[in-house]
């Protein structure tokens, strides 16, 4: 199995997005989550978080795992996030000598 490094971007930060979304917004967007968190199965590592920093556009994060490219990019198939913003993976390489 090959990990991935998910990063969530938008373009506003996901602190202005958490502050300018109401109580109804934010279960309905963590609905979707939870669905495709279930869709996602075994191939999620660690769900990730919101995140801040210098990178605005960079919002959150997620590490997840698939055999290769191609089924990684099954998983994030219908993604929620892909309705606000894009999704950039990264490939975590295997360490010499580890």
């Amino acid at each position: 199995m090959t990990k991935y490094l998910v990063l969530y971007r938008a373009g506003v930060s996901a602190r202005e997005q958490m502050a300018n979304t109401t109580p109804e917004q934010a279960k309905a967007g963590m609905d979707q989550w939870m669905a495709w968190f279930a869709k996602a199965g075994d191939a999620i590592i660690d769900g990730g978080s919101p995140v801040a920093g210098e990178d605005a556009s960079i919002g959150g994060y997620s590490v997840l795992q698939a055999e290769d490219r191609a089924a990684l990019d099954a998983v994030l198939e219908g993604h929620p996030h892909l309705q606000i913003g894009t999704i950039e993976v990264l490939e975590f390489l295997q360490m010499p000598g580890m």
